[in-house]
């Protein structure tokens, strides 16, 4: 109730709070749900997490690209020319099979938790489906598989997508990984397969990029024939699918990048070079312009992060290791992937291709550097860089409709075994005070109590204590009980606080790279931050379609709005040291003339 109250009408939540007490009163609907609840969670390792899986990710309906997928966009890179492109991805291949090498032994360092509660232990479990995972679309509901294979069995293949062509990389021959120059002189034959135009099949990627539903039904027409089941079941088995990109044409700004990443321009441009439902899409574009794009079903940001990190240490640290002429082996050449299509199909493919090109031209994408300070000025403060930024996008969002609305901040619960997140509701009481009062002179108070909450949120929500996964987890029992729908799970100011208009993320690297995503809902923000300590990275995303949304607006209230703050704290710290001169000077003893 204390999340919602500020932010309905006083009619509305007297309705609610009624609705509420009624649930949770003794004897009621949500003690008999909570007792199940309790029977779940001895019987499991992890009571929330299908649940959450499901309700997250699986039964979603929207298209992976823009809606869910996050990019991880990489420093643009200065390739000369196409051997230099080929040259860099055959690095990171080779950066990836070692990466992949240290998963398979398991000696991969154990993460610690940063930020509130520093030095925690966190659960790795999610490193481990980097390469293994593949969502499956599905008519109602997706399935994540992940293969828990035996070594024997284990993928030795990539899928490389050039000019919306399909080609299979085996990286083992003859039981040995192939080296860099190996890599390489592979992936310049691909890069020649691809330009034959004798065999040019329809960009089948595109399908990935549809609705799942859309998507489902498009994939059972193509397995009813056996080479484009043999083909899907290479694709589904793969590592991961590296995508030589084509030069896109336009100015690499930060923007650009992000949308070449989230998206790839559509079809026109690289949108079809690309296979969405694998975890890891590694994009090398011909332009430079370079990241990983990762269906977020199987692991958090802050993995994809360490990995990227991991990577980059790699290509930029490691040179690359040409092999000597002795030891590049005769191999067999990369294999075409081949599809049977007609009519029907390819007419599937065109409306694909049609709705992809609506998202990408939908999607209102400004990323901007705010550089007059960072989280070494916050921390001055004696304030959490997270919770502060936090409350300066509530204040941007007041300033642009002059409300506050549901937020979303994910907090990760991997201190628990297969933890995956938990919501920190940044839309405090104390946030609208705040947001208020910057109109009057109990500004700093209203700060700190604003930062306060949101930590204190924070704190609650890492350790398992926020309301989001036990509300989802006593609707889910109530699901399996066969029971009506509890009241409050159909109340407008339920539904309301779920729909989240301002869906934030902190992404922070240690290297220079950044990343992205779309909204969450049709008339909301996607709000990615990277806090450095000079200057902070917002990828700020909206609708085109929806008039009351704006990312150069918002991105522009943000500015404001964090130097408004900084002007407040410079004056209150300028004020507290005048005052402790002064008191200084009072206590100073006489010096008497002896």
């Amino acid at each position: 109730m204390k999340c919602v109250q500020h932010l309905v009408t006083e009619e509305q939540f007297k309705k609610t709070k009624a609705i509420v007490e009624k649930f949770g009163a003794s004897g009621g609907v949500g003690e008999t749900l909570q007792k199940k609840l309790l029977e779940r969670r001895d019987k499991t390792t992890n009571w929330v997490y299908d649940y959450w899986l499901e309700d997250m990710y699986l039964n979603n309906r929207l298209a992976l690209p823009v809606n869910s997928s996050p990019a991880m966009v990489f420093p643009k890179q200065p390739f000369k020319d196409h051997k230099d492109a080929l040259r860099f991805a055959a690095h990171l291949i080779r950066g990836v099979l070692d990466y992949k090498a240290l998963i398979d032994v398991r000696a991969l360092p154990l993460d610690f938790a940063r930020g509130q509660l520093a030095g925690t232990p966190l659960c790795m479990e999610q490193y481990y489906r980097l390469f293994t995972s593949y969502r499956f679309p599905g008519l109602k509901t997706d399935t994540l598989k992940v293969q828990m294979n035996t070594a024997s069995s284990a993928p030795e293949h990539i899928i490389v997508a050039c000019k919306n062509q399909f080609f299979v990389l085996d990286v083992v021959a003859n039981s040995k990984q192939l080296n860099e120059t190996e890599i390489l002189s592979q992936l310049e034959k691909i890069m020649k397969m691809a330009e034959t135009a004798e065999v040019r099949f329809p960009p089948f990627g595109i399908l990935t990029s549809d609705g799942r539903t859309e998507w489902a039904q498009a994939r059972d027409v193509l397995i009813k024939d056996q080479t484009n089941r043999d083909s899907l079941t290479l694709i589904e088995s793969s590592l991961c699918v590296v995508c030589l990109d084509e030069p896109s044409g336009l100015k690499p700004s930060d923007t650009i990048r992000a949308l070449q990443m989230l998206h790839g321009g559509g079809c026109e441009k690289n949108g079809s070079n690309r296979w969405y439902d694998k975890s890891l899409q590694f994009v090398v574009g011909l332009d430079g312009v370079c990241g990983v794009v990762c269906e977020h079903s199987p692991f958090e940001g802050i993995v994809m992060v360490q990995f990227c990190e991991y990577l980059m240490k790699y290509l930029t640290g490691s040179p690359f290791k040409m092999a000597r002429a002795s030891s590049i082996r005769e191999l067999p050449p990369p294999r075409r992937m081949l599809w049977k299509y007609n009519p029907h199909i390819q007419g599937i493919i065109a409306a694909s291709g049609e709705r992809l090109k609506r998202l990408v031209n939908n999607l209102d994408m400004d990323v901007f550097k705010f550089k007059a300070y960072g989280k070494e000025f916050i921390k001055k403060q004696n304030m959490s860089p997270d919770a502060f930024i936090q409350v300066a996008l509530q204040l941007a969002f007041y300033k642009c409709n002059n409300r506050l609305v549901s937020t979303y901040e994910s907090a990760s619960i991997r201190r628990f075994q297969e933890g995956r997140v938990d919501n920190i509701r940044s839309a405090t009481p104390e946030a609208l005070a705040f947001v208020t009062s910057m109109t009057d002179d109990r500004k700093m108070k209203r700060l700190r109590d604003a930062i306060n909450a949101q930590t204190n949120y924070t704190t609650a929500a890492i350790t398992g204590m926020a309301i989001d996964n036990h509300l989802l987890g006593l609707l889910r029992i109530s699901k399996e009980l066969n029971m009506e729908k509890p009241e409050i799970f159909c109340d407008e100011t339920y539904l309301a606080s779920n729909h989240f208009i301002l869906s934030t993320s902190q992404v922070p690297t240690t290297m220079e790279m950044f990343c992205c995503y779309g909204p969450v809902v049709p008339n909301g923000y996607g709000a990615c931050y990277n806090p450095q300590s000079d200057h902070i990275i917002f990828c700020v995303s909206s609708f085109w379609e929806n008039t009351e949304t704006s990312s150069t607006v918002f991105a522009k209230a943000l500015n404001e709005g964090l130097l408004e703050i900084w002007e407040l704290c410079s004056r209150i710290s300028t004020a507290a040291s005048k005052l402790a001169d002064s008191s200084q000077g009072a206590s100073q003893p006489h010096k008497s003339g002896k």
